[in-house]
């Protein structure tokens, strides 16, 4: 159990569980006041998405589905806690993106990103003991600038392995910010948590000092 001072926002004496490997998920609650601890969850993500995305589901509601399923899957284990589960989907078109395999797969998803707009849909959901009381989501649009083939090499010279830990292939906090020309939407977001409307939300549900 964490020692909560008289001038701490987080108002349970407990940390939140966050049901994600994520680390920038739990830089932003951690840099928002609220202490986590991280338990990933065991999913098959796949598994859940595979049949929302042959019945047309769009990438916001995949996302809100996966985040719920997380967040279940890690509160049976943890009676009496609050715990977050969160997931981001990358909707190009009619095309929803999975995080590339590899070199040539992160090429294709820059190439087939090049050019133009695409949208990170970010959900959250928030349950305690099986229970889910709180699920939120917003989206950001982004455009990305055209790029050659020279360059887009170029780029993957320089971000390396860490390519394939973003769907879109890119860290827009890092070198993925000379890619694009436009961006719209809140940076939290596009690093994967709508945090404006979670932080609301568990301060509506007197989780937080308000």
């Amino acid at each position: 159990m964490t020692t909560r001072t008289s001038h701490s926002l987080w108002l349970p004496d407990q940390p939140l569980i966050l049901a994600s490997g994520s680390a920038a998920r739990a830089q932003m609650l951690t840099s928002a006041g609220v202490p986590v601890e991280i338990d990933k969850p065991a999913l098959d993500e796949r598994a859940v998405e595979a049949p929302l995305r042959a019945g047309g589901a769009s990438g916001a509601a995949i996302a809100a589905a996966l985040a719920r399923a997380k967040v279940l899957e890690v509160s049976a284990r943890h009676p009496g806690r609050h715990v977050l589960g969160g997931d981001q989907t990358l909707e190009v078109g009619a095309d929803l993106l999975a995080k590339p395999v590899g070199r040539s797969g992160a090429r294709d998803h820059l190439r087939l990103l090049s050019g133009v707009s695409h949208q990170l849909h970010a959900a959250a959901a928030l349950a305690l003991n099986g229970e889910i009381l709180l699920e939120v989501g917003d989206s950001a649009t982004l455009v990305m600038r055209p790029l050659s083939d020279a360059f887009i090499e170029t780029y993957l010279d320089a971000a390396g392995e860490s390519v394939l830990g973003s769907v879109g292939a890119y860290q827009i906090e890092g070198l993925g910010v000379h890619l694009f020309e436009t961006v719209a939407g809140q940076h939290a977001v596009i690093m994967g948590l709508p945090l404006q409307a979670l932080i609301a939300g568990m301060r509506a549900l007197r989780l937080l000092r308000g």
